[in-house]
């Protein structure tokens, strides 16, 4: 596994993500809609609020999605792929939302130590992280950030995949609903079991948030292994 995971996302994969990741997670959509109802619900519908987005990369959907629901967020997007910034920030440009947006290259330590934020997410990048030391990382740069109470979601992998082989062969077989050949799908699954690093259990997704800084999560949406949660950073 590569040491930099945003190596991963070269111009011709961050060209395919948008179709492929609604094929690898079902319910993308609805993951993303209800991530943002989620936030609205915490901060209170029509109030302003500046939402940090990790791993923004890739269409912007978080951004898309929230900035529809809440036409007073303004929202700081960060992600340390090029091309995937590049989407994002067409994506978000064509829905209108550019001068709500801010764009940011990098990574979360990049900002500056001493801005805050009312919320942030973290959809799709965690289990990309190898390690339970980025994982960590990355998780407490983002409460350092929010105010004390300010809600975060984090959504992606939760599990092993080695340690769910139904789950891993339904993955496989939602593949091939949407035409992939036996070879195909086994290449994507060869890929996804060298290629990611999940938190090993819902538990040690509990870990790591609370280690971070954040109250005890609560999941509002399940499809294989992937999970969405809500946690609020600890008011000390």
């Amino acid at each position: 596994m590569s040491n930099d995971p945003a190596a991963k996302f070269d111009p011709s994969r961050a060209g395919e993500y948008q179709q492929q990741s609604r094929i690898a997670l079902a319910g993308y959509d609805a993951c993303h809609e209800l991530s943002a109802c989620m936030l609205a619900a915490a901060l209170g519908s029509g109030q302003a609020a500046r939402v940090l987005v990790v791993g923004a990369g890739g269409g912007g959907q978080e951004i898309v999605t929230a900035g529809a629901l809440e036409p007073a967020w303004q929202f700081v997007a960060v992600d340390p792929s090029d091309p995937m910034m590049e989407l994002a920030v067409a994506q978000i440009e064509a829905k209108g939302l550019a001068d709500r947006t801010s764009f940011h290259l990098g990574y979360v330590d990049d900002l500056p130590a001493h801005d805050r934020f009312d919320a942030a997410t973290l959809i799709g990048v965690l289990h990309h992280l190898p390690g339970d030391a980025a994982k960590r990382s990355i998780l407490a740069a983002i409460a350092s950030r929010l105010q004390p109470g300010a809600p975060l979601i984090l959504a992606g992998n939760r599990f092993a995949y080695r340690s769910q082989p139904l789950l891993l062969a339904a993955w496989g077989q939602r593949w091939r609903m949407h035409g992939a050949t036996p070879a195909e799908i086994e290449a994507k699954l060869g890929k996804i079991l060298q290629g990611a690093d999940p938190p090993h259990s819902e538990e040690a997704v509990d870990a790591l948030l609370q280690g971070a800084g954040f109250e005890p999560p609560t999941r509002f949406f399940s499809s294989l292994f992937w999970g969405a949660w809500i946690a609020r950073r600890k008011a000390n």
